[in-house]
């Protein structure tokens, strides 16, 4: 049910990697505080599940199959978002990879490519995309999922942590020359948190520890608690319209 302060109710909102983790926990909240959530990932199916369980709960979804690192793709998801609902008032770019873990001198052309088509690319061009059609209907909102590696990069996470620093200047800038058209873009930097995406951290017990160590309130978060500092930022309880983005700082806030 929707509440008073983050009513969402008659808004189209496309979240980009939403068959699970964050993403998953984002499309959820969203949909319960009324908007209708478009449900994207790479594979279809796994997108209807979360849209049945949306459903089930009460809200509205569809689900829109893309992979954000092919840029036709991109082009092709905001023009079917056009054509069937002739806006799209929130984006949240969620979908990234990470397909490589070690030293930054072993890592390879193909991971580099791939992790940077996905998490520089696909952002920027979904918020160009998207940007468009907000300009036209005169305003939205973006929020993009960054990671604390933005500031401080992570062990054997080398070019993942250079993309999520992009990330970051890149929010900024669409903050910056989106005002305007009533474009608010913001960001936020999970921590660790409990997704299968951060599997690897979580299956070793001392990579684990050593990483909980530095986290103030000593432990890492779960997917829900991201959802809500997203909410925040495409409601209008978030509204900074001054072309200034807010960096909501998951190292800080777990």
């Amino acid at each position: 049910m929707a509440t008073e302060l983050f009513n969402l109710s008659g808004k189209i909102a496309l979240v980009t990697g939403a068959s699970r983790g964050i993403g998953e926990a984002i499309a959820k909240l969203l949909a319960q505080q009324g908007a209708h959530v478009l449900v994207s990932s790479r594979k279809a199916q796994s997108c209807e599940a979360v849209v049945s369980q949306i459903v089930a709960a009460g809200g509205s979804a569809e689900a829109i199959a893309c992979h954000v690192g092919d840029i036709e793709a991109v082009v092709a998801t905001i023009e079917a978002i056009r054509g069937r609902h002739k806006r799209l008032d929130i984006l949240v770019n969620n979908a990234a990879t990470n397909p490589y873990f070690g030293n930054v001198l072993d890592t390879d052309l193909a991971a580099y490519t791939k992790t940077v088509d996905v998490n520089i690319r696909g952002y920027f061009f979904m918020s160009v995309e998207a940007g468009k059609l907000m300009r036209e209907q005169g305003g939205g909102a973006i929020v993009n999922t960054a990671s604390v590696n933005a500031l401080q990069p992570g062990m054997g996470q080398g070019i993942y942590s250079i993309t999520k620093a992009a990330v970051v200047n890149m929010t900024k800038v669409f903050a910056k020359e989106c005002a305007a058209f009533g474009i608010r873009c913001n960001a936020v930097l999970p921590g660790l948190t409990k997704t299968q995406f951060a599997g690897a951290l979580f299956d070793n017990e001392n990579m684990y520890k050593s990483v909980v160590k530095n986290i103030p309130m000593g432990r890492h978060a779960e997917p829900e608690e991201i959802a809500g500092a997203v909410l925040y930022l495409v409601s209008h309880a978030g509204s900074y319209t001054n072309g200034e983005c807010l960096v909501v700082d998951g190292g800080l806030t777990i």
